[in-house]
């Protein structure tokens, strides 16, 4: 059984994703479709998607917005939520030259495959 919070966090990290990611600590705005933003932490990030804390639930399928520092807002839907985090899928890739920009400022030592 699954214990912590971070157990939780790599136990999801484990599904079957293609693209390549990496473990961050963004602070970021996320807002669902007809909410008010609320404050975040991208905890991982890829071309096609991201986690991030996210305190109350956001129901799969919700369209949202993440904003990080510097960038202008990205659309996403939510594909999964799990006690306190939320798995989405950008609308549109993130362009590579721009992840690589992200990673190279705020990533944690580390780019993995799950």
């Amino acid at each position: 059984m699954v214990g912590t919070e971070q157990d939780k966090y790599e136990l999801a990290s484990q599904e079957d994703r293609s693209a390549l990611r990496a473990r961050l600590s963004i602070p970021a705005g996320l807002r669902p479709s007809g909410g008010k933003s609320i404050q975040t932490v991208v905890r991982d990030l890829s071309m096609s998607g991201f986690s991030a804390t996210a305190v109350s639930r956001i129901h799969n399928g919700t369209r949202c917005w993440l904003t990080m520092p510097g960038m202008e807002s990205l659309a996403a839907k939510v594909v999964w939520w799990d006690n306190g985090l939320v798995g989405c899928a950008f609308e549109n890739l993130l362009n590579p030259i721009i992840l690589d920009d992200i990673v190279a400022r705020w990533s944690d030592p580390g780019i993995y495959k799950g």
